[in-house]
């Protein structure tokens, strides 16, 4: 059996539901989603999931926090946090100023932890799930360095990269029928009896 490790970039996912329009997507089992793209001589070694957490707004901030403890009841999977960095933009013609923030870290994290698994030999089958071609230089090192070892992206949801596509062994494409399959359930119970509820806006 081909060993799998899948590596999830969450805000390249979660960006891609969003332009779908289908929030109930958002509450997911990204193991099971991991599954479908698996063949019957391949296993699901371990599931890396990447994000950074939301600050504010504060009900964001809590459906995400939510989704987060029901992901940590899974296993053989883990989770990568990079962080927000805030910039002020000034407009030139009008002087206002406001706060932006962007995500940072994840593509790093990323390309650390699959280039560490293929120094360990953790894997023999790379699944990335991400349009970022921020990824194609790692992608690159491991085929190189690791000709026996094979990188497979599949694309979230109105996602695509052509760099990415030139970079990996091969490309799938996350569809409806792959995400309909991997929904947790509506109630999630933690190991503490804790019961974790979907979020209302996610039905």
């Amino acid at each position: 059996m081909d060993r799998v490790i899948t590596y999830i970039d969450g805000y390249n996912l979660y960006h891609g539901l969003r332009a779908q329009g289908q929030k109930r997507f958002y509450w997911l089992n990204l193991q099971t989603l991991a599954q479908q793209f698996l063949r019957p001589n391949q296993v699901l070694a371990e599931t890396k999931y990447f994000t950074t957490v939301v600050k504010t707004p504060e009900p964001k901030r809590r459906r995400q926090a939510t989704f987060l403890e029901a992901l940590e009841t899974l296993t053989d999977f883990r989770i990568f946090y990079g962080q927000f960095l805030q910039d002020q933009i000034t407009c030139r013609n009008c002087g206002h100023s406001y706060i932006t923030h962007h995500e940072k870290m994840t593509d790093v994290n990323i390309s650390v932890e699959l280039m560490t698994d293929a120094f360990q030999d953790r894997f023999d089958l790379a699944l990335l799930i991400s349009a970022d071609s921020d990824l194609v230089g790692p992608i690159q090192a491991v085929r190189r360095l690791f000709p026996k070892k094979r990188v497979i992206v599949a694309f979230p949801p109105h996602r695509s990269s052509h760099n990415l596509s030139r970079a990996a062994n091969a490309v799938l494409h996350t569809g409806r029928n792959e995400l309909a399959k991997s929904l947790l359930p509506d109630q999630v119970t933690k190991s503490n009896g804790i019961t974790l509820q979907r979020p209302p806006q996610w039905q």
